[in-house]
């Protein structure tokens, strides 16, 4: 959302409670201060350019200024509601990003589907459903299809973008320009896949880290100690889930029904997971997970 407000759309928020507003704008303001810091340090520093900024690198003070203006501009005009008639009104494209709970995601597009303009493109950023799944309960699945983001999108600027079977070509052509126009590279799938490309890869990477913890195998800290020295990559697995959330990982987790016994691998990674969860220690946006910020 605060990519799409600096690349010069109008983005409405649309959260389920006021007291989501309140934990949302820390988010907002929490990005607003990187994306300045960030922009403010390409001034001295040109491996602190980010892709999903600009696609022109050695800029001009007067051009890092220009950014930064736009910065400022796409954080005083999102808006953030609880009222889906203000959220659908005149809307062009719809990215959900509720939970991976499929209940709660048909429950949100059957109420969403009541205020929205029949020009609206719905996308679902899912990281591991497959839009399939879901597209009925849209009431437009011709205009239904998923655009999935990495994270931390100003410096890992993808978009994955997967069709399923009744989305129309035009409907995937509008949001691939529209990927475009946000400054993500899009990367287009021939095919429903879940998990898309990227979490087909990360995830089971995770997956297996989780296990190592889960299992007392080592804790955290060695887990990605190991895996940043032997391979040179700049975070380890828990670093990486601290950044994707821990709620994010639990929901993945408890989809598979092992994760029901807690004698399981899968129950004692839910457990460890629920446990922290539980204390508020969810990742980066809440200021701890599996570390500190």
């Amino acid at each position: 959302a605060f990519q799409t407000a600096f690349s010069g759309f109008n983005v409405t928020i649309w959260l389920r409670s006021e007291g989501s507003i309140e934990r949302a704008q820390p988010k907002i303001d929490r990005l607003k201060n990187i994306y300045l810091k960030t922009l403010e340090a390409m001034k001295t520093n040109p491996q602190a350019y980010c892709r999903g900024f600009t696609d022109k690198q050695n800029l001009t003070d007067d051009e890092i200024d220009e950014l930064k203006n736009k910065v400022e501009s796409g954080y005083e005009n999102l808006t953030l509601t609880t009222s889906y008639e203000e959220a659908g009104k005149n809307a062009d494209l719809v990215i959900e990003a509720i939970a991976e709970d499929p209940e709660q995601k048909k429950a949100f597009y059957e109420e969403l589907s009541k205020h929205l303009p029949e020009k609206t493109i719905i996308a679902t950023n899912s990281s591991t459903l497959l839009p399939s799944q879901l597209a009925d309960f849209t009431g437009r699945p011709e205009k239904y299809l998923a655009l999935h983001f990495a994270n931390e999108i100003w410096k890992n600027n993808t978009a994955e973008i997967m069709g399923q079977p009744k989305t129309e070509q035009k409907y995937y052509d509008e949001v691939v320009e529209f990927a475009e126009a946000i400054n993500m590279v899009p990367l287009k799938l021939k095919k429903e896949q879940a998990g898309y490309i990227l979490n087909s890869m990360l995830v089971p990477f995770l997956s297996a880290a989780e296990a190592l913890y889960a299992n007392d195998v080592a804790d955290p800290e060695t887990i990605d100690k190991t895996w940043v020295l032997a391979t040179g990559a700049p975070s380890g697995p828990f670093r990486i889930l601290d950044v994707v959330g821990l709620t994010t990982a639990y929901n993945i987790v408890i989809m598979n029904p092992k994760a029901s016994d807690i004698n399981t691998t899968e129950g004692k990674i839910a457990a460890k997971l629920k446990e922290k969860i539980d204390a508020g220690k969810t990742g980066v946006n809440a200021g701890e997970g599996f570390y500190k910020y």
